[in-house]
């Protein structure tokens, strides 16, 4: 199970998942901008970019650099950026300078991934160092209440010729919300795994790491945060 990430997201998540809508990219950068505003022109990190969606959006907003652990979706990214700067590297160990950044922004549930909670609290912390001082950080992540009260066991459907299963479960310890996706005929399984953080958790481990959160909300229109919000988006302000 450790580092299930390393091995999903590559040539065959591509093909089951070809399209992402642009549309949720496009309306977080617009939350983004009224929160944080529009003015001088900013240096942005995005953490686990993926196949460069929300980079391509922040780059007309300010110089964006993307990171992805993904050599398979770095490629997609560069190829639709050419020239644009993407670095793989794993979000445990950031490659870069203290301050180097004005604003981080993790987004789409790319977080929560790993064992243990003192992984994600050191992947805070070097969200953090590479924070400028009075700089921003924005995370976007699922809302732990509402996937428990909106979870489909088991669907199935039929991308490119291929029948996808998925099943879906929370651990018993309810630390986290389990997808198995079994690929069909080839008979492929694949395992994600994200922790189910509260929105107070959440915002524990953001202040142990040196931001002060400033603002949240619980989609991409800027609706207030409840437990029926589908998202936990999250400004915090470096320290």
């Amino acid at each position: 199970m450790n580092d299930w990430f390393a091995r999903w997201f590559g040539r065959e998540y591509l093909e089951l998942y070809p399209h992402r809508d642009d549309r949720d990219a496009v309306a977080l950068l617009a939350l983004i901008q009224r929160v944080l505003g529009v003015g001088a022109p900013h240096r942005i990190l995005d953490l686990a970019c993926g196949s460069g969606r929300h980079a391509r959006a922040l780059r007309a907003w300010g110089w964006t650099v993307g990171l992805d652990l993904s050599a398979t979706l770095l490629d997609v990214a560069a190829a639709a950026s050419p020239g644009a700067p993407y670095v793989r590297a794993d979000m445990r160990a950031l490659p870069f300078a203290d301050g180097a950044f004005d604003v981080v922004v993790n987004l789409f549930t790319s977080f929560g991934y790993f064992e243990t909670d003192e992984e994600h609290l050191a992947v805070l912390r070097g969200v953090a160092r590479v924070t400028r001082p009075h700089g921003w950080f924005v995370l976007d992540y699922l809302n732990a209440d509402y996937v428990r009260a909106t979870l489909v066991p088991e669907n199935e459907t039929v991308v490119n010729g291929k029948t996808i299963q998925q099943r879906r479960s929370i651990t018993p310890d309810g630390r986290f919300v389990l997808k198995t996706i079994s690929v069909l005929p080839e008979g492929h399984e694949y395992v994600e795994r994200v922790r189910l953080f509260s929105p107070d958790a959440l915002q524990s481990m953001i202040r142990a790491a040196g931001f002060t959160v400033a603002h949240t909300f619980g989609d991409y229109t800027g609706r207030p945060p409840s437990g029926d919000a589908p998202r936990v988006i999250l400004f915090a302000e470096r320290v």
